[in-house]
């Protein structure tokens, strides 16, 4: 009894009744998830030389965690997990404006904390593979565990493009998936479909620039990096990095 009390009690402490702080919290802990799981599994690639992980299990995962963040946080906040995502919701007037620039600080925010989170539970395997030096460039680089980077072919205009079309892609998919009027997904599923979408442009997309399709899952972890070592070169469009992010 005693036990119970106290939980009942410490629950109702715990609960939140604004619903714009519900939702914040929710945007802030399904963002934390996604970015948590994308950049977890580029770490165990890279850092294991691939021998624990390549591109498919990343791209993998990538989609994966979408599908895990929309569950977590989809019946409260809607689960955007992505300023792009946002900003469309807002442009066909189902999603107020005044939430916009709260909801994008708090994907951010998350995909900061997310990036680290996987920085802590890498820390040693990050060490060890860069030989004592954070690098974005050359052949044990590790910024690319955190942020998206272009091949080194690619120009600006092109990275530019690739992403517009990318984020495009998603974005008409996903719109798409949730018209009422469309092909039905069975309730409960569209998680599901929403990760396989985001599979198939991540296999089909990525080898430009990594595919974030994301502003926030690269502005998040892009920060950390320049803050945890790496430096203002995480900022810049640099060719021969050695590697573009998944």
């Amino acid at each position: 009894m005693g036990t119970t009390s106290f939980l009942t009690r410490a629950r109702g402490l715990l609960h939140i009744r604004n619903q714009l702080v519900r939702e914040c919290l929710a945007e802030l802990l399904s963002t934390f998830i996604l970015i948590i799981i994308t950049l977890g599994s580029n770490a165990q690639k890279i850092t294991s030389f691939e021998t624990k992980g390549n591109t498919i299990t990343a791209y993998l995962a990538g989609a994966l965690a979408v599908m895990v963040g929309i569950y977590t946080a989809g019946g409260i906040s809607g689960a955007h997990m992505n300023p792009a995502f946002s900003l469309a919701m807002c442009l066909i007037e189902q999603f107020p404006w005044w939430k916009f620039p709260i909801f994008v600080v708090m994907q951010i925010l998350g995909s900061f904390i997310s990036a680290a989170a996987v920085y802590i539970l890498y820390y040693d395997a990050i060490w060890h593979y860069s030989n004592g030096t954070l690098t974005v460039s050359g052949p044990r680089e590790t910024a690319s565990i955190f942020a998206t980077y272009p091949a080194d072919y690619v120009s600006i205009g092109n990275g530019f493009l690739d992403q517009v079309i990318g984020t495009g892609v998603l974005m008409v998919g996903v719109m798409g998936i949730m018209d009422t009027r469309n092909k039905g997904v069975p309730k409960g599923l569209e998680p599901v479909v929403v990760a396989l979408l985001v599979l198939s442009i991540e296999s089909s997309m990525g080898s430009n620039c990594g595919c974030p399709l994301n502003p926030a899952r690269d502005i998040g972890p892009r920060l950390f990096t320049y803050v945890a070592g790496w430096g203002p070169e995480v900022f810049r469009w640099v060719e021969g990095r050695g590697r573009g992010g998944d």
